[in-house]
């Protein structure tokens, strides 16, 4: 299996926050970013190994600023790292006012990804090829994440 770059996963996805999105402090639910920055991760995971994705974990999530009714979201995720038959996804989630365009960091997370056959059952997939300086450290990082979720999970 030839290796394929960060860059070939790459998603941005942009969403307004609407009513049904806020709670009643007039700010989106956590929920729905966690369920928008899901699927922008699934998408990155299924262009890396072309096949179906399930998510199987999600790291922590702080979110740093509130996202405001009527303030767009705009979600950029790519893949970090993969392992024999699962991928890291980061993804970055920033506020855009619609007035200024003045863009702010709300929350980053990492979705683990495992690529799975028709019955469900996970598959390989492609090795990741970091390209750039950015690619490497990202990688490098995710590899340390990894072994952090591998380690509780084997300690239980």
């Amino acid at each position: 299996m030839s290796g394929l770059h960060p860059a070939d996963s790459v998603v941005e996805t942009t969403y307004t926050v609407l009513p049904p999105d806020t709670n009643h402090h007039g700010t989106a639910f956590g929920g729905k970013i966690m369920q928008w920055m899901d699927i922008t991760a699934g998408i990155a995971a299924a262009r890396h190994c072309r096949e179906p994705v399930v998510t199987v974990a999600v790291d922590d999530l702080h979110f740093a600023r509130p996202i405001r009714l009527g303030e767009v979201v705009i979600l950029k995720a790519a893949v970090n790292h993969t392992a024999r038959t699962s991928m890291e996804v980061g993804v970055r989630v920033e506020r855009e006012n619609i007035k200024t365009r003045e863009r702010e960091h709300c929350l980053s997370g990492y979705f683990t990804f495992v690529a799975v056959d028709d019955q469900g059952r996970p598959i390989a997939v492609s090795p990741l090829e970091p390209q750039t300086e950015d690619d490497i450290r990202r990688c490098d990082n995710a590899a340390k994440r990894r072994q952090k979720r591998l380690d509780r999970r084997t300690s239980k």
